[in-house]
């Protein structure tokens, strides 16, 4: 498949959004404009507002839901938020609207919402595996225990990035990390391309490790 020029990823964040999560994957496709200056990527929240997201961290989105971007791709990250963000019928709307071309992607508890939506319904998703404390305690719950509840007609898978067809899901805070290298894969980026992106970024060991722990049933 050849590489989409003009390829454009768009990043939600919201209140409580986890840094990582949504600054990996965009900052792969940052380091990846240095080869192909067509790639994009952009911020997105519910509004034209500053969103604070996990840490106090303050970022500016690029578009609002009411500017409708056009996009190839669209990433929920996880964070504690998306607790709150599972059932933000704004963002459903918004998602349901998008173009049925339009990937839909997460990293960590960001499939938390597509399983919500009912979006997961007899496909394999990941989420996080490893529980913060509280997680652990018997006060919490395992974020992909958490998955199975809220999708149980999803088949929860433990790889790193699941490629279900439209809907691509990854697990873990760095996940995004995978994500971003495999978006420039599902973008017909060849994997020349996609390894010089990770030589640039010293991540190459890493790269070819996970590159392995992946679930791929599109179609």
């Amino acid at each position: 498949m050849p590489a989409k020029p003009g390829f454009r990823l768009g990043v939600y964040v919201f209140k409580d959004a986890e840094v990582v999560d949504y600054a990996a994957p965009y900052g792969v496709f940052s380091v990846a404009r240095r080869l192909d200056p067509s790639l994009d990527a952009f911020l997105i929240a519910e509004s034209l507002r500053p969103v604070q997201t996990q840490a106090g961290f303050t970022v500016l989105p690029n578009y609002g839901f009411a500017d409708k971007p056009a996009m190839d791709a669209f990433l929920i990250p996880g964070g504690f938020g998306t607790r709150q963000e599972t059932y933000n019928a704004n963002l459903h709307r918004f998602i349901r609207a998008l173009e049925p071309q339009t990937l839909l992607t997460s990293v960590c508890t960001g499939s938390w919402i597509y399983g919500q939506m009912g979006l997961l319904d007899g496909l394999p998703a990941t989420n996080r595996k490893e529980p913060d404390r509280l997680e652990a305690s018997n006060m919490g719950q395992v974020p992909i225990e958490r998955l199975a509840e809220i999708a149980p007609k999803a088949e929860i898978s433990r790889a790193r990035v699941v490629d279900a067809g439209r809907i691509v899901t990854a697990g873990g805070i760095a996940s995004g990390m995978e994500m971003g290298f495999y978006l420039l894969e599902r973008a017909g980026y060849d994997d020349a391309f996609v390894r010089d992106v990770a030589r640039v970024m010293e991540y190459e060991a890493a790269y070819d490790l996970y590159r392995e722990d992946r679930l791929v049933r599109a179609g």
